[in-house]
């Protein structure tokens, strides 16, 4: 099978929505940060809900038809694959952080909350946000590869269980239309009015659903691909109307998802054209190192203030211009040196005895 192309707008896409998690995670500190900047951060926890989805559809588009050609003899290729792309980096970010807690520990800094050794086992394995814990800890970005694990494990069922192209186009819609009316409903039983609210018992769900209705959306482009604008436009429009919907007073939980989901599937429609800025290499060069920009930019900024910040509430333009060159600076680093030498040295392990093309893929977190 050849390799899948790769949509450069949705990688560049990926970098711009990790941005936004570093600074909905620095906003606070940020000194004179004019207030409709500091809403508008506030947001920026939704940008992991748009990386479920885009997930969803990358996996889809690069390993459904494998699984289903190759039946349970494919699934151990594909699962070592995917650990091969979130756990070393992971497990090299989290031990930086033990570092960290043991620094803060001898100098009698530490805070077992934020670092608690008991949960380290849950947290090396990528099993803390399984209903294990009651919130976030160590490196609190790393919920979501925590999530993003469950939806691998359950993704080769999905690939076998559901062929979304004997399904209509109609039918694909709803199924995702019902997704997120399913997330919405079962976080209003459980209190929740935004989709952050309580992420050690949302958080796997959220991202289980999410990832699901990513499959259904890479149906929809597989068939709309090689006549795209009338879908395009319809699904900008739609975006545009979830957006105003949420603004309007429709629950996030239900508007947002619907949003991105629209928004993701006009953005991969559109991928490719000439003029497209985010076809752009600086911006397809962040979303290659999304994925270290999003595991390394926390613990980084607990180890920044300790250095550079006295007043954690008003930390200086200069300061924050100076932490951002870093996170950038060290997500290459780690993007170069750690992520991508340990993805290839596992894929290499025990190779299969056909090997076949590994796709570019844009999935978070990568």
């Amino acid at each position: 099978m050849s390799a899948k192309p790769e949509l450069r707008a949705l990688t560049s896409v990926r970098g711009i929505a990790a941005l936004l998690v570093v600074f909905y995670h620095i906003r606070m500190s940020i000194a004179g940060l004019p207030q409709p900047l500091l809403e508008f951060f506030a947001k920026g926890y939704l940008a992991v809900d748009f990386f479920f989805l885009l997930s969803g559809f990358v996996i889809w588009l690069s390993y459904a038809q494998r699984l289903r050609d190759g039946g349970l003899a494919a699934i151990p290729t594909f699962l070592k694959r995917r650990v091969a792309r979130i756990w070393p980096l992971h497990l090299f970010v989290l031990a930086g952080g033990v570092a960290l807690a043991l620094l803060l520990a001898a100098t009698g800094r530490h805070d077992a909350n934020e670092f608690p050794f008991a949960q380290l086992p849950l947290h090396i394995f990528l099993l803390q946000n399984w209903g294990f814990t009651q919130g976030l800890s160590w490196n609190d970005p790393a919920w979501s590869i925590s999530a993003e694990l469950g939806a691998y494990l359950l993704f080769p069922l999905l690939a076998v269980a559901i062929d979304w192209r004997r399904i209509p186009g109609w039918a694909i819609i709803a199924a995702i239309v019902a997704l997120a009316l399913l997330l919405a409903s079962v976080m209003a039983m459980g209190g929740a009015q935004t989709l952050g609210e309580d992420i050690a018992r949302f958080g796997l769900l959220r991202c289980l659903i999410e990832f699901a209705a990513g499959n259904a959306l890479c149906a929809l482009w597989l068939r709309w691909r090689e006549r795209p604008m009338v879908p395009a436009v319809a699904a900008s429009l739609l975006a545009l109307l979830c957006f105003a919907a949420w603004a309007a007073g429709m629950p996030e939980t239900l508007a947002v998802p619907l949003a991105f989901a629209a928004s993701l599937l006009a953005l991969a429609l559109t991928s490719g054209r000439r003029g497209n800025p985010l076809e752009g290499r600086t911006l397809h060069w962040l979303g290659e190192i999304s994925y270290a920009v999003y595991l390394g930019h926390y613990l980084l900024w607990t180890a920044f203030k300790l250095a550079f910040v006295s007043d954690v509430g008003a930390v200086p333009p200069a300061l924050i211009a100076l932490y951002m060159a870093m996170v950038i600076v060290s997500a290459a680093m780690l993007y170069h040196w750690i992520e991508r030498p340990a993805q290839r040295w596992i894929n290499g392990l025990a190779p299969a005895r056909r090997r076949e093309p590994v796709a570019r893929d844009a999935a978070l977190p990568r």
